[in-house]
């Protein structure tokens, strides 16, 4: 049998010796610098020695891998954020007010506070027997509490005590025995954009009776429920 060719002889012949290291664990060369062997195997081991490069004494062969620099969790701003905006928009959708005097007497008492929704009444209008907070006509600095009679088109009739909307008595479980006042004698038709208003107690009130209808722009919002004293908390009738 011929022997094989040299060119087909393996270009790289198995290490039998141990390698020498040089600074930094680099690989130096051996054999005949100018064999095409030694060229190959000094080129492999000059790229291994950029690779280990990084590696630092004691930490093996390992490479060093840069720490992640810890970040804020964007969903706790966005949270913080939702909070402060819901907060924003209650308080223009509600605010707590303190009723003074007797008007609105047995239901709502001196010192009570009610809470007022101002966003129901442009949403769903207004209803017969809503308790309202609206400006005074005569000094839109002072706010009233007080109940819806009429509404517009409705002809509104207080006579020997009694109260008749569109020729129908009122059922009025709300007023005292003592708060009607039976000598009043009052008749009008409440115009397009505007409402009746009473206190529950009508001996001690100041309302449509005195100071005519109330502008639509002059109610300010719904009183829903009693927000203190606690022994009372709960919805208004």
């Amino acid at each position: 049998m011929d022997p094989v060719p040299q060119d087909f002889l393996p270009l790289r012949q198995p290490v039998t010796a141990a390698l020498p290291v040089g600074p930094h664990g680099t690989v130096l060369p051996t054999g005949n610098p100018g064999s095409l062997a030694t060229l190959m195997r000094h080129a492999g081991e000059v790229s291994l020695a950029g690779d280990l490069q990084d590696l630092r004494p004691g930490r093996g062969l390992h490479p060093t891998v840069p720490r992640a620099t810890p970040t804020r969790r964007p969903w706790r701003r966005m949270g913080l954020r939702l909070v402060v905006g819901l907060f924003f928009l209650w308080g223009l959708a509600f605010n707590v007010s303190e009723v003074r005097g007797s008007s609105m007497e047995p239901g709502i008492h001196d010192r009570d506070h009610v809470m007022v929704d101002h966003v129901t009444f442009h949403l769903a209008g207004l209803d017969r027997g809503d308790i309202v907070v609206l400006q005074y006509p005569l000094d839109p600095s002072l706010d009233y509490i007080k109940r819806v009679i009429g509404l517009p088109g409705d002809k509104v009739v207080i006579s020997r005590g009694s109260v008749f909307v569109n020729g129908a008595i009122l059922d009025e479980p709300y007023v005292g025995p003592h708060s009607v006042e039976p000598w009043t004698h009052l008749e009008t038709v409440v115009r397009a954009d505007h409402c009746f208003v009473l206190g529950d107690n009508r001996k001690r009130s100041s309302d449509s009776r005195e100071f005519g209808q109330v502008p639509y722009g002059n109610v300010r919002g719904k009183a829903m429920f009693r927000f203190w004293p606690m022994g009372r908390f709960g919805t208004l009738d």
